[in-house]
């Protein structure tokens, strides 16, 4: 018996591509946990280049400040995983790529790292854009490193699809 194969839906990083081709935008990442998932997921589809400027993989401290300007301080004050260092992040990203959106992911994938104030799966996505900076915390839980990793690459991809279709309407 022949087995059907259905058409998936897009992904959504080709759903991301489209709308920033359709509305002649550009998207850069600023990743820590993720180290290039969430570019990767772009990148992977096709004619990508004409809208992705990069990615910027800023795992250490050191890396935050000085490929994207991150404060010091602010790490320093709420710790690399934290609202404020996200958001600096993605607007640091976009300010320095002078592209339309950022997207940024920093959190805590495991299996140490975490306490009791910021445990394994504590993650920030924040995306940037000319109108505003967006932050979400998200807790995914001690679910293994490479799972953190992934739901964070995820969660980075359906913001920058809900901030592109807000937009939008």
């Amino acid at each position: 018996m022949a087995k059907t194969v259905q058409a998936s839906e897009p992904s959504a990083g080709k759903r991301i591509i489209d709308l920033l081709r359709e509305t002649n935008r550009s998207i850069v990442t600023a990743e820590s946990c993720t180290g290039g998932l969430i570019a990767a997921a772009l990148t992977d589809v096709p004619g990508s280049s004409a809208v992705v400027y990069g990615g910027f993989i800023t795992y250490s401290n050191t890396a935050k400040s000085k490929m994207i300007q991150v404060p010091s301080r602010l790490i320093h004050d709420y710790g690399a995983v934290s609202n404020q260092v996200a958001r600096a992040m993605a607007d640091g990203a976009r300010n320095t790529a002078r592209v339309d959106i950022a997207v940024s992911a920093t959190g805590i994938a495991g299996p140490d790292g975490g306490t009791d104030k910021k445990p394994v799966g504590l993650v920030y996505v924040a995306v940037s854009s000319d109108l505003a900076t967006v932050v979400i915390e998200h807790r995914f839980g001690d679910i293994g490193r490479d799972e953190v990793r992934k739901a964070t690459a995820a969660a980075a991809l359906d913001l920058v699809l809900q901030v592109l279709t807000s937009v939008e309407e």
